[in-house]
């Protein structure tokens, strides 16, 4: 009965916004406690991301996950003009990284649901979810070896953080999903120097759009190529 209900369509909806409650619980929290608006930017990155472990555990059908990943890209890009979410997006700011993340979502669903490989789309989120957050928080923290790209400052720390989250991420999910194969190890050294390198370059929050992407279409097809030959 309870299993029933879980995968049910109100069930799967119910329990991603309770999840979603509990991001946004977290982020007002941090919110109230620090003033932080990028520290509460990260918590919600962070936590909307790990949606996708959701979606690939219930079996979410695609079209609810692309439906939702077009609303919270029309939510996110009016919120640039709007204060829809004002913690979230700083009215005149240079980027558009909210935005690129939801349909980032969308694109990986829509492409890995469809040939029945959710574990790469989950690869792509997770990489961007966990990498990017937490090499913005380490860089900010402990950035001490800094930077130039362009008119970007960046730091080493952040960077190695970005790389390392990264290759864990892959490694973590292809292991559970493909078993202990030498060839996951250096899928994963690829994608956590590929993922740096695209955080590093991108400006206006492309990233968002460029690392999930290339991140889960990388870890796709090398599998193809050098384990499922």
């Amino acid at each position: 009965m309870i299993s029933s209900w879980i995968h049910s369509l109100f069930g799967q909806i119910a329990i991603v916004l309770f999840w979603l409650s509990i991001v946004g619980l977290c982020a007002e929290i941090v919110n109230r406690a620090t003033g932080n608006n990028e520290l509460v930017r990260k918590v919600v990155h962070i936590g909307t991301g790990n949606v996708i472990l959701l979606a690939w555990w219930l079996n979410t059908p695609m079209w609810l996950g692309v439906s939702a990943s077009i609303l919270f890209s029309a939510v996110a890009l009016i919120s640039y003009y709007i204060p829809i979410l004002p913690n979230i997006n700083s009215i005149g700011r240079k980027s558009f990284g909210t935005f690129f993340y939801a349909v980032s979502i969308g694109v990986l669903v829509a492409w890995f649901w469809s040939i029945a490989q959710p574990q790469y789309a989950a690869i792509g989120i997770l990489v961007m979810t966990w990498g990017d957050g937490f090499a913005a928080l380490i860089g900010q923290r402990f950035g001490k070896h800094t930077y130039r790209l362009w008119d970007m400052k960046k730091s080493w720390e952040g960077s190695g953080a970005m790389a390392l989250i990264s290759f864990t991420v892959c490694a973590l999910i292809l292991l559970f999903t493909i078993g202990n194969l030498w060839e996951i190890w250096l899928i994963s050294i690829v994608i956590g120097l590929s993922a740096a390198t695209l955080e590093a370059f991108s400006k206006f929050g492309i990233d968002n759009l460029t690392v999930p992407i290339s991140s889960a279409a990388i870890a796709y097809f090398l599998t193809q190529t050098l384990i499922n030959l």
